[in-house]
């Protein structure tokens, strides 16, 4: 039940912003809003509590790739850049501008994980550069470069006008950031 909370919350959100009411989910669940609040005290808490899934979903992804021994360095760093947390469509510009406004704690939370240096990436780029896969530059930098690029994709609207998956956006900035513009034979 709790799961499908959370799934009429972001489905509550995507239509009508953060100003939605539990009358409101209650009714798109079909549900009373007594079964609401048994599994949570509040909007602030279901917010709360997708936030916290979603990054530690991603967290675990992450940190399966980079347990893996199948994959070759270059793999996990492309692999880990590529992360599409859980609820992705509920990290949206005009949804966390929102956020920002009406939640501004777990806004913050939200803005941190989303900025903050990626701690497992910066450690696989610091090994490709130890065995020479990586570039030698400032890896905060690089790092910058990577959280911002990726961050992108926080403005759907545009990938969606111009028909790119998240998964494809994703893939696209992880190839750019990793190979560069130039084909290796024009190189």
């Amino acid at each position: 039940m709790k799961d499908r909370i959370m799934h009429g919350f972001i489905e509550e959100i995507r239509e009508k912003g953060m100003k939605f009411s539990m009358d409101d989910l209650a009714r798109r669940l079909g549900i009373s809003k007594r079964t609401l609040y048994e599994h949570f005290s509040s909007k602030v808490e279901i917010l709360e509590t997708i936030i916290e899934h979603t990054f530690e979903e991603a967290d675990e992804k992450t940190k399966r790739i980079v347990e893996d021994e199948a994959m070759t360095l270059i793999e996990k760093i492309r692999a880990v850049m590529m992360v599409l947390p859980t609820h992705y469509e509920f990290y949206d510009l005009h949804i966390l501008e929102q956020m920002k406004r009406y939640y501004p704690e777990q806004y913050a939370i939200v803005n941190t994980q989303l900025s903050d240096d990626w701690a497992m990436l910066r450690q696989l780029i610091e090994q490709g550069i130890r065995e020479g896969l990586i570039i030698n530059m400032n890896v905060t930098l690089m790092m910058k470069l990577i959280i911002d690029a990726c961050n992108s994709t926080l403005d759907q609207r545009f990938y969606t006008k111009n028909q790119i998956t998240m998964q494809q956006s994703l893939e696209a900035i992880a190839d750019l950031l990793l190979y560069g513009l130039v084909p290796v034979d024009k190189r």
